[in-house]
C-alpha cells in the first residue's frame, strides 16, 4: 500500500481513482447505505448519484425536482443549491445544503430529511443557520460531526473569518444552544481563502479536513485539500506542524498536478475497505468526481 511521502510535492500526489459513468460531479458528499453509496452534489435541486462500488456511478436526479422555493430569498430566485452534507441515522437521511449567491454572505443553511434517498421524497425541515451582510462569517458548506460522545455538531463556513462551529439537537437537526465555535481561519494576507469544512473522528482525534484558495474556475482554479486535528471536536485544530488552524495552519494533502486542477472540497469517510477521500476537480471540459484511498502515517492522512 503505497502512501504519498509527508513532505509531497505537487508531482508526487496520485491522479484521483478510476470512475465512470455520470461523474461531472462539484461539491461531493457521500455516505453508503447497504451497500449502495449515495452521492450528493451542487446542481439544481441538489444532484443525486449512486453507486454500487465505488466507481460506477449513475445519475439518479435531483433531490428537489419540483424546485426549492423555500430557499429563492437566498439565490434570487433560482434552484441552483450548494454543498450538500448527506449522512444517515436512525433509518433516515439527513441532507444538509446551502443556499447562497456566489460571493454573498446572504445564505442559508437548510436541512431535508427522507427514509429512501429517493428524488423528489425529501421533506424541508427548513433553516438551521443563515447570515447576512452585517455578518462577521457565511453560512453555506455544512458538514455534520457526531462526535465519540454521540453529540451533534455542525461545522460550515466559507472565507470572511473562516471555519465556524455549532451543537446539533439530534432529535431536530436543528441548533441547540447559541454557542458559536471559531475553528479555522485564514489571515487576510491570503484573502481569507478557506472553506468547505468536513470532520472525521479517528484514533481519538478529530481531523478537520478544508479547502484553502479559489474553486469555480475552471483550470485556473487553485484549491487544494488541507487538514488538521484535535482531541476534541470544537479544538484546538493544529497542523502537523503544530500551527493553529485559527492561525492559517494547515497541512496540505493534495493539490493541482499534471492535469488535475484545484482538488477540493473534501469529504471523507471509513469503508470496509480503507479510508476513503471524495473530492472534485477541474479539467478543460468541468469539474470531475476524485476518489482516492487515505493511509495513515503516524497519525496524519495521506492519499494515495
Amino acid at each position: 500500500m503505497a502512501t504519498a511521502p509527508v513532505a509531497a510535492s505537487a508531482a508526487d500526489y496520485p491522479n484521483p481513482g478510476v470512475v465512470t459513468g455520470d461523474v461531472a460531479v462539484h461539491d461531493p458528499s457521500v455516505v453508503k447505505v447497504n451497500g449502495t453509496y449515495y452521492v450528493f452534489s451542487t446542481g439544481t435541486g441538489l444532484e443525486i448519484r449512486t453507486s454500487s462500488d465505488r466507481t460506477a456511478f449513475r445519475r439518479l436526479g435531483s433531490a428537489f425536482p419540483n424546485g426549492a422555493s423555500w430557499a429563492h430569498s437566498f439565490t434570487g430566485g433560482s434552484d441552483n443549491l450548494w454543498a450538500p452534507d448527506i449522512s444517515f441515522h436512525n433509518g433516515q437521511f439527513y441532507l444538509y445544503y446551502a443556499a447562497s449567491t456566489f460571493g454573498s454572505q446572504n445564505s442559508a443553511i437548510f436541512l431535508a430529511t427522507s427514509t429512501t434517498a429517493q428524488p423528489g421524497s425529501w421533506t424541508n425541515q427548513g433553516i438551521v443557520v443563515q447570515t447576512n451582510s452585517s455578518s462577521d462569517h457565511n453560512a453555506i458548506d455544512p458538514n455534520l460531526v457526531v462526535d465519540a460522545s454521540g453529540n451533534w455538531w455542525l461545522v460550515y463556513g466559507s472565507f470572511w473569518t473562516g471555519i465556524k462551529m455549532i451543537r446539533i439537537d439530534p432529535a431536530t437537526g436543528k441548533q441547540s444552544g447559541g454557542t458559536r465555535y471559531n475553528i479555522a481561519q485564514r489571515p487576510s494576507s491570503a484573502g481569507g481563502a478557506i472553506e468547505a469544512p468536513y470532520i472525521v473522528y479517528r484514533g481519538g482525534y478529530y481531523y478537520l479536513f478544508v479547502a484553502f484558495d479559489y474553486c469555480c474556475r475552471g483550470t485556473s482554479s487553485n484549491y487544494r485539500t488541507m487538514v488538521g486535528r484535535s482531541t476534541s471536536v470544537t479544538g484546538p485544530y493544529v497542523d502537523r506542524a503544530g500551527v493553529a488552524m485559527t492561525s492559517g495552519g494547515g497541512t496540505e494533502i493534495l493539490a493541482t498536478h499534471g492535469s488535475i486542477y484545484g482538488p477540493g472540497h473534501p469529504a471523507a469517510f471509513a469503508d470496509t475497505d480503507a479510508w476513503v477521500l471524495a473530492y472534485h476537480y477541474y479539467t478543460s471540459s468541468g469539474s470531475r468526481l476524485g476518489i482516492n484511498l487515505i493511509g495513515w502515517s503516524d497519525g496524519w492522512p495521506t492519499v494515495y
